[in-house]
C-alpha cells in the first residue's frame, strides 16, 4: 500500500542524517525513508559516496551516471555535501543534528569523534538523538581495527567450512548478504533506540556488528549445538536440495521427517523412507554418491514444471531457481506486483511488507550530490530542535507493556517475537502437544525430551513464555480467542490456509480485537497463485536468486537459512510502524511479510543489474566482484585453510610486501583490479603456493599486520572461545528448565541505554507456562486444567512421544 499523503506515512515527521555508505548503512536508512523518515545523505563534496560508481557486472557508467545499486538504496532520500573537516561546514552538519532523531554511520571505531562528531557532544546538543554505528567487528574489542570484507567475515563466522561438497573446498554465500542483513537489523535498532528516545527522551548509541549481525544469521545456533554435541560440524550440502532437471535446476527443502518420508515416496522409494542410514541430513550425507545417484537419476528425466506440481501435490517445499533475469517474470512476483518501475528508470523490488492502514512512501529518485543542499538548510534550519521533554524515570525498554500473542513456528517468526520480547513485551508462545514447534526437533539431541534439546529452538525463542491449546478443539480456540482478546500483536506464520482454517483470518481477529496488530509471515504472501505453497528460508533463498549466486559454478548451493532471521527482523520493522500508527491514530491493522519479498529485496542487485544493463550476475564460487584475488587457500598444516580478500590496489601492494615481492608479483597486469581478475586462476595459484608453506597462524597473523582482510576458516563448532565476542559481552548464560545452564547468543547490536544481557528468561519448555497463564492469568481452576490435560487441549508433552 503506497500513497502519496506525507502525512499518511508511519515514520512521517521523522528526521534521519545518514552518513554510511556501501550496503548496510544505506539500506537501514531506506527503510526509513520508505516508511516516510526525512532521510538526509550527506557525503563527501569530493565525489560522494563511492557507491554512486559501483556496479557488480562492471558495467561503465556515463560521466555524472549513477550506478543501479545506488539508485535503489538512496531513493526517496535527499543529499547535501559537507565535509566534518571544514569547520563551517562541521558546524552546518552539528546544526542539523540538533534537529534530527537518528543518525547513521558506517566510518569504525572512532571515526565520528575524529570528524569532530563524537556522539557524546551530538547527544548533549540533542538529547533525544540516538546514533547507529555500523562497523565489520563492533566499535570495541580486539579486532574492531581488524581489516575485513564480506568475504573474510563469513569466514570467521564459520558459514563458509560447513557449506560445500567431499573434495572441493568450501564456498562463501553470494551476495554480499551479510550487509544486508546488518542493514535489517540496523533499521530495526534504529527505530526501537528512537521509540525509546520519545519515552524517556534519552537517545542511544546503537553499536552494531557485521559480524555478529552474520552470526545470527549463518552459524551462531551451531555454538549452542557445540555444547551439547562432541566434534566438529562436518562439511555438507542438503540432500536432497537443488537438483538438476531437464530444463535448469529445481530446489528443495526437506527439513522434518515427514517431508523425507514424502519426498521418498514421490521418488517411488519407500523402501528407503524409514531407513536409519538416511533418515538425517548429516546421515544422507555420509551416502552422498548413492543419494544423488537415485535423486538425479530421477529429476534429469523430468521437466522444471513436473518436478514443482509433483512436490506440491505432497506438500513438500520446493522452487525453481530463480535468477535477475527470470525472477520478476515468476507467476507469483507479476501476480502481486513485486518488481515495479523505478524511479532510475529500471525495475526493482517493493518494500516487502504491506501494511493494512499505513500507506508506504512511493519512492523518488535518488539525488544528485549536493542536490537539495539549500532546501535541507532552509527547512532543517527552520525545524525545531528536538525537545527532551519526557519521562526521564520510564522504562528504556520501548515496548514494555505490550502483550504478544506468538504463534510462529520454526525461525523467522520465532526470532521476531524473541526480539519483541528483548524491548520489553510479554511474549506469549503458543505451540500444541500435537504439533509443537517443528524447529524443536531440528538437530536436537538425543534423549528422553528430545523435543527440549534443539540448538535453533533455543536460540530462535529466549525471552518468551510458553502455553499449549489444541487449536482445533472448541475449548483451546476459545482460550487462545480470549488472549487475542487482551493482546496488543498477534504474529504467526503459518500456512495461509490454517488460520483461515480456525476462524481466526484478519476480518475475525479484527472483530475480536480491533486495535490489535496482526503480523502475518507467509512464505509467498496471503494472495497469488503459490500462496498455499509451502516454504521455509532455503526455498525463499531458491526463488530469490540467492542460491544462484551461492556455490560451484556447475551447482549452486543455498545460504542456508539466512533469509529466516533477515525476515524476521523486517517483520519487527513492519511492526513497529504499525504500533506507531496505532499510537497516532488507535487504529490497528493487518501487517504481511512474505518471506520471498524479503528475500528478493535482499537479492536485488541481480534484478536491477539486469534490467539497467542487461548484465545477467553469475555465482563464481569465492569469486566476487570487488576484490581480486579473493578465495579460500590451504596453508602448510593438513586440512587447514585461509580466506583471503584483496579489495583494493592498496591490499594489492601490502600483499605483495608480505610475500616478500615476488617476482611473479611484479606483472605490471596485476597493478589494477580488473587486470587482477582476469587473471585471477594465476594469482590463486602463486597466492595458494607461497600460503602452503605457512603456518595458518603466521600466515594470518602476517596479512592482517599488512592491513588485508583475512580469516581462519573455522568450524562453526569452534567459534569459542572468541575474545571479540567475549569483550562485546555477546553471549548470556541462561538456564533452561530442562536442558541446564547454557551459553545464548544477544543481539548484534547494543544499545548505550539497555543491557547488553536483553534475554530476561530463557526459551520456555513445552507449556511449561500453563497453569500461571490459563490458571494465573486467565481464571481456570486446577480441576479445570487437569481435564484439559486429560483431553490432550494442554500438555508438556508432545502427544506422540
Amino acid at each position: 500500500m503506497e500513497a502519496d499523503e506525507p502525512g499518511a506515512w508511519p515514520l512521517a515527521g521523522w528526521r534521519v542524517i545518514d552518513l554510511s555508505s556501501e550496503i548496510a548503512g544505506p539500506y537501514c536508512a531506506k527503510m526509513l525513508a520508505d516508511a516516510g523518515a526525512d532521510v538526509i545523505k550527506v557525503e563527501s563534496p569530493e565525489g560522494g559516496d563511492p557507491l554512486r560508481g559501483w556496479t557488480a557486472s562492471g558495467t561503465p557508467l556515463s560521466e555524472g551516471e549513477d550506478g543501479a545499486l545506488f539508485q535503489f538504496l538512496n531513493a526517496s532520500k535527499r543529499s547535501i555535501a559537507l565535509d566534518p573537516g571544514v569547520d563551517a561546514e562541521r558546524a552546518t552538519l552539528r546544526a542539523l543534528a540538533t534537529k534530527a532523531d537518528l543518525l547513521i554511520e558506517s566510518f569504525g571505531p572512532g571515526g565520528l569523534a575524529a570528524r569532530g562528531l563524537a556522539v557524546e557532544d551530538l547527544q548533549r546538543e540533542n538529547p533525544r538523538l540516538s546514533v547507529v554505528s555500523i562497523s565489520p567487528w563492533g566499535l570495541e574489542g580486539p579486532d574492531a581495527n581488524r581489516p575485513a570484507t564480506e568475504f573474510t567475515l563469513q569466514a570467521a563466522t564459520g558459514s563458509i567450512d560447513y557449506r560445500g561438497l567431499p573434495g572441493r573446498k568450501p564456498v562463501a554465500a553470494g551476495g554480499r548478504i551479510g550487509e544486508w542483513a546488518a542493514g535489517s537489523f540496523a533499521a530495526t535498532a534504529a527505530i526501537s533506540a528512537a521509540l525509546s528516545a520519545r519515552k524517556t527522551g534519552s537517545g542511544h548509541h546503537v553499536d552494531l556488528s557485521i559480524f555478529e549481525s552474520m552470526l545470527i544469521c549463518m552459524t551462531v545456533y551451531h555454538d549452542l549445538s557445540s555444547q551439547w554435541f562432541e566434534g566438529p560440524l562436518p562439511r555438507s550440502i542438503e540432500i536432497p536440495s537443488i537438483e538438476p532437471a531437464k530444463d535448469g535446476f529445481v530446489g528443495y527443502c526437506v527439513i522434518t521427517g515427514q517431508q523425507w518420508t514424502d519426498f521418498c515416496a514421490m521418488l517411488g522409494r519407500q523402501d528407503i523412507a524409514e531407513d536409519p542410514l538416511y533418515l538425517d541430513g548429516r546421515a544422507r550425507m555420509q551416502h552422498i554418491e548413492r543419494m544423488q545417484t537415485m535423486i538425479q537419476g530421477w529429476t534429469r528425466e523430468r521437466s522444471i514444471d513436473e518436478l514443482i506440481e509433483l512436490a506440491g501435490l505432497l506438500r513438500i517445499p520446493v522452487a525453481e531457481i530463480g535468477n535477475g533475469e527470470t525472477l520478476p517474470g515468476m507467476a507469483q512476483m507479476k501476480a502481486r506486483d513485486v518488481f515495479r518501475p523505478g524511479p532510475g528508470g529500471f525495475i526493482q523490488p517493493r518494500p516487502p511488507y504491506q501494511l493494512g492502514r499505513t500507506p508506504l512512501r512511493p519512492p523518488t529518485r535518488a539525488p544528485r550530490l549536493n542536490e537539495q543542499a539549500d532546501a535541507i538548510r532552509a527547512e532543517w534550519g527552520a525545524a525545531p530542535e528536538r525537545s527532551a521533554a519526557s519521562d526521564p524515570q520510564a522504562d528504556p525498554l520501548p515496548l514494555e507493556g505490550i502483550r504478544v500473542v506468538d504463534l510462529t513456528a520454526f525461525w523467522a517468526g520465532p526470532v521476531a517475537a524473541a526480539y519483541l520480547a528483548d524491548m520489553g513485551a510479554d511474549v506469549v508462545k503458543v505451540e500444541s502437544i500435537q504439533r509443537p514447534d517443528g524447529m524443536r526437533f531440528a538437530g536436537a539431541v538425543p534423549n528422553d525430551e528430545i523435543w527440549e534439546w534443539s540448538p535453533v529452538f533455543h536460540g530462535a525463542n529466549p525471552g518468551k513464555r510458553g502455553i499449549t491449546l489444541k487449536l482445533d478443539s472448541d475449548e483451546g480456540l476459545a482460550l487462545l480467542r480470549r488472549m487475542i482478546a487482551e493482546a496488543d500483536v498477534l504474529i504467526e506464520n503459518f500456512s495461509v490456509r490454517v488460520l483461515e482454517n480456525f476462524g481466526l483470518d484478519w476480518d475475525d481477529i479484527k472483530k475480536i480485537n480491533p486495535k490489535i496488530v496482526m503480523v502475518r509471515m507467509p512464505a509467498f504472501g496471503l494472495e497469488g497463485p503459490w500462496r498455499d505453497r509451502a516454504g521455509f528460508a532455503m526455498t525463499v533463498e531458491q526463488v530469490s536468486g540467492l542460491a544462484w549466486l551461492t556455490g560451484y559454478r556447475d551447482l549452486p548451493l543455498v545460504v542456508r537459512g539466512a533469509c529466516d532471521p533477515i525476515g524476521g527482523m523486517h517483520a519487527v520493522f513492519a511492526l513497529l510502524m504499525a504500533l506507531e500508527h496505532r499510537r497516532r491514530t488507535g487504529e490497528g491493522q493487518l501487517v504481511e511479510v512474505p518471506l520471498v519479498e524479503v528475500a528478493v529485496n535482499i537479492a536485488a542487485e541481480q534484478v536491477i543489474e539486469f534490467d539497467a544493463y542487461s548484465k545477467l550476475l553469475v555465482r563464481d564460487e569465492n569469486r566476487g566482484p570487488v576484490a581480486a584475488p579473493q578465495g579460500v587457500y590451504r596453508t602448510a598444516e593438513a586440512d587447514s585453510l585461509i580466506a583471503v580478500a584483496v579489495p583494493d590496489d592498496a591490499a594489492w601492494q601490502a600483499l605483495r610486501r608480505v610475500m616478500g615481492d615476488p617476482e611473479w608479483a611484479q606483472d605490471p597486469a596485476f597493478d589494477g583490479a580488473e587486470g587482477r581478475r582476469v587473471h585471477h586462476d594465476s594469482l590463486d595459484k602463486n597466492l595458494e603456493a607461497w600460503l602452503a608453506e605457512k603456518p595458518q597462524q603466521a600466515a594470518l597473523d602476517a596479512l592482517l599486520g599488512e592491513g588485508i582482510p583475512a580469516a581462519i576458516l573455522i568450524n562453526a563448532h569452534s567459534l569459542t572461545p572468541n575474545p571479540q565476542l567475549e569483550a562485546r559481552g555477546f553471549f548470556q548464560t541462561l538456564h533452561h528448565p530442562r536442558s541446564g545452564k547454557a551459553r545464548y547468543p544477544g543481539w548484534p547490536m547494543a544499545f548505550s541505554g539497555l543491557p547488553r544481557a536483553l534475554h530476561r528468561r530463557p526459551p520456555p519448555a513445552l507449556g511449561q507456562h500453563n497453569d500461571e497463564i490459563l490458571g494465573g492469568e486467565l481464571g481456570l481452576d486446577a480441576e479445570e486444567l487437569e481435564r484439559l490435560r486429560e483431553e490432550g487441549i494442554i500438555g508438556e508433552r508432545p502427544s506422540f512421544m
